[in-house]
Order: C-alpha cells, then structure tokens, then sequence
C-alpha cells in the first residue's frame, strides 16, 4: 500500500532504518548512500501521493530530479511507489524493478536483482509478498506470484508463482528446494517500529 499520510511517511522512514540495522537516526553526510537513497524514494513517495497542489509542483521536480541523479549514482532502477514499508537494499549496485511489479514489506534486495515484466508488457509484473529475501542476481519476470517469507537464491530466474510461504527456491528456472525461507536473512522493519521506539 503506497505511502498515504505524513504517519505512513515517517513509519515508513522507521521501518526502513530498523530494515537496513542502522542505530543512528540519520544517515551520516558522507557515506550511508543506500539508506540516503531509501530516504529519498520515501520522500518522493509522499510527496507525489500527498502533496498534489501546484504549490508542491517545484519541491516535486526538484525531488525527482535529485532522485534521479543518485538512481545513476548508485545503480538502481527503483520506481516510486512499488515497495512496502521495511526495504533494505544491501548496497549499491544495478538493480531494475518494473513500476508495475509490487513487493510487500520487509523485503531485502542484493544487487544485480531485476523485477521486470513479461516482455512486450509493462503490466505484467510480479507480485511479491512480505519478507522476501531476494538475492544477488535474482530475476523475477512476468505476472508471477512469490508468498510471503521466501528466500529467492543467487542468480535464480524466476518465472513461475511461488504460492506456498516460508520457502526457499533457487536455481534457472527457479524451483523449491527448502522449507527454511527468509527466516534469519531479514530483519522485519516494519514489525519492529513500535518495539525500537520504546526502548
């Protein structure tokens, strides 16, 4: 579900932090590329969803052209508006997400990860369920199905639904091969947001 409110906004920046296991409560001014990054994704998230007026027309464009500018920097291909509360992108590289795919929360992507759709299509995208693991150089294709709590393995082509939650699938073309999932491979930042502020 995008980004609807200035409380969804600031949970979202919460849930991604607890994501990528960050302590501080804002990036350094240099390095934490990554999460300086996520920051701004969910920046412009909520500016495009919950600043429509032609008054937030400059800030939008300034924003865009800033995110536009460091997806170059760092190598991603990472559309508003796709991902869930909790992303932790490992770190810099090229990944490319299709602007129709739509991927739960809590998930953690490596580099070299394409989610893209059916060739021919832009709509034809995967649907990616919460606390996926997705690992370097996976490739989702197509109108495809993965449930909650999967582990997709290195360099594995995915291009059939994986309904069936907690699993591990992995190989070209991807196929199960483990009951372990994502348990221990992700940190679910959106379920911990409550629990770190308290402390």
């Amino acid at each position: 579900m995008p980004i609807g409110s200035r409380e969804e906004y600031e949970f979202y920046l919460e849930a991604d932090r607890i994501s990528l296991e960050q302590t501080r409560r804002r990036p350094r001014l240099f390095g934490d590329e990554v999460w300086k990054f996520q920051r701004l994704l969910r920046t412009l998230e909520y500016t495009l969803n919950c600043r429509r007026s032609a008054l937030w027309r400059p800030y939008r464009s300034l924003l865009s052209l800033r995110f536009h500018r460091m997806s170059v920097q760092l190598g991603f291909t990472i559309p508003p508006n796709v991902f869930g509360p909790g992303l932790a992108i490992a770190h810099r590289g090229t990944i490319v997400v299709n602007s129709c795919a739509r991927v739960g929360a809590n998930c953690r992507l490596h580099v070299c990860v394409n989610i893209g759709s059916t060739a021919g299509t832009d709509e034809d995208a995967p649907v990616i369920g919460d606390n996926v693991y997705i690992g370097p150089g996976a490739i989702l294709y197509g109108p495809i199905r993965i449930a909650d709590g999967a582990a997709i393995g290195a360099n594995s082509v995915v291009t059939t639904s994986f309904k069936e939650p907690f699993i591990t699938i992995a190989g070209a073309p991807a196929r199960k091969i483990g009951e372990r999932g994502s348990d221990g491979l992700v940190v679910c930042g959106s379920e911990m947001v409550g629990q770190d502020r308290a402390r």
